[in-house]
C-alpha cells in the first residue's frame, strides 16, 4: 500500500513538474491584436502587426503582475533586453491585470524596459491558449517567438519563470542564423 501511495504521488509531481505544451505550434499564424501597454508608467497602443514590421516579436504571457513568479520573470526579461535589441526583437508581456496595475508593475518590475499590456477581458490569451488551466481567469506562463511574417518560431509553456528568456533567446538567434539579414 505505501509503494502504491508513493507511486502515485510521484507520478503527481512528475505530472506538475513537466512543462505543458503551448498549443499554437510552431509554424501556425499568429493572431494579431491590439493592447493597451504601459512602458515606464506611460500608456501606448500596442499592435502586433506594427511591432512585426520593426523585427521579431517576443510575445509572453504571465498570471499576474507583482506575484512572485511574475516578479522574477519580468526581472529577468528587463536584464536581458539589450540582447533582444541586438537581436532586433521587441519584448511585450501580457497578462489579465488592468492597466493602472501595469503602470506600477511596467516601473518596478520591468524596470521601464518593455511594455507590458492589458487583456482584461482575455481575448488575447485565449487565441493565444495561454489561459491557465487551473485558475481560468489568469493567463498560463506561455513564451513565444513571433518571426516578422507573423509565424511562430517558438513556443514555451513551463510555470517556472526561469527558462524563458533564455530558451526565447536562444530562438531568436537559431532564427537569425536561418534568415540573416539582407
Amino acid at each position: 500500500m505505501f509503494y502504491r501511495l508513493l507511486a502515485c504521488f510521484s507520478l503527481a509531481v512528475l505530472a506538475l513538474a513537466t512543462p505543458a505544451l503551448a498549443s499554437l505550434a510552431v509554424g501556425a499564424k499568429a493572431p494579431d491584436f491590439t493592447l493597451q501597454a504601459s512602458m515606464g508608467g506611460n500608456v501606448t497602443t500596442f499592435h502586433l502587426a506594427d511591432a512585426l514590421k520593426r523585427g521579431p516579436v517576443v510575445l509572453y504571457f504571465y498570471p499576474a503582475a507583482f506575484t512572485t513568479g511574475c516578479t522574477i520573470e519580468a526581472h529577468m526579461f528587463a536584464d536581458a533586453i539589450d540582447k533582444y535589441h541586438a537581436l532586433g526583437a521587441t519584448v511585450i508581456g501580457v497578462s489579465h491585470d488592468d492597466i493602472d496595475k501595469l503602470n506600477k508593475f511596467s516601473v518596478s518590475e520591468c524596470r521601464s524596459k518593455f511594455r507590458v499590456a492589458a487583456d482584461t477581458d482575455q481575448t488575447v490569451m485565449k487565441e493565444y491558449d495561454s489561459v491557465l488551466a487551473r485558475a481560468p481567469q489568469l493567463a498560463d506562463r506561455t513564451s513565444y517567438v513571433i518571426a516578422p511574417d507573423g509565424t511562430i518560431v517558438y513556443t514555451y509553456t513551463n510555470l517556472d519563470p526561469v527558462q524563458h528568456v533564455e530558451n526565447t533567446l536562444e530562438a531568436l538567434k537559431a532564427y537569425e542564423a536561418a534568415h540573416p539579414a539582407k
